[in-house]
């Protein structure tokens, strides 16, 4: 796997973003939605969220200068095997830190060892950005805290009950960081 930051965006490669999330979701990953869902059911999130990346959204060009970044894995034949955004926050005084947003891994590569290549290569990216630090919150029940821990994230906090997957189904938001 190769990993791009900022990837050029377009139309097609922006479908495979798409259904990487759809099938992430449907698969039981934790990236904002509860499953079943479409790539349609997606868009206008994957809309906002890159279009204030360095990508951007396909036709835009992206910008250089964009608050947040945009890191693909890509397999063999170019497709979409993991991605994540590092997100800023918004704040001078957290300018040293960003948050790691939509960290998915295409369900057909999971098993492989990706997620620890995508995470590590996130720490290699915020280095070059001149960042001391990460930041990441997960859905508590799902076990994935215990996978962040294994590359180096160590949880600082937690919100019982703060996300309802469905009614009578609260999990705790868990708060992860690595200092790099």
């Amino acid at each position: 796997m190769r990993f791009v930051v900022n990837p050029r965006m377009t139309p097609p490669f922006f479908e495979e973003i798409l259904a990487c999330w759809a099938e992430v979701t449907n698969a039981g990953g934790a990236v904002g939605f509860v499953p079943p869902v479409e790539p349609d059911d997606i868009r206008p999130t994957a809309e906002r969220a890159l279009a204030r990346t360095g990508s951007g959204l396909p036709g835009s060009g992206g910008s250089p200068d964009a608050a947040d970044t945009l890191l693909a894995g890509l397999d063999d034949d170019g497709g979409v095997a993991s991605l994540l955004i590092l997100a800023d926050n918004g704040s001078g005084l957290r300018a040293h830190w960003r948050w790691v947003l939509r960290v998915m891994v295409h369900p057909k590569h999971q098993g492989r060892g990706y997620g620890r290549e995508l995470m590590l290569a996130a720490d290699d990216a915020a280095r070059s950005l001149g960042l001391e630090a990460l930041q990441l919150t997960c859905r508590g029940g799902t076990g994935v805290d215990g996978f962040y821990a294994s590359v180096g994230y160590r949880e600082v906090g937690r919100v019982p009950r703060s996300i309802r997957v469905a009614p009578g189904d609260e999990r705790d938001e868990i708060y992860m960081i690595k200092w790099l």
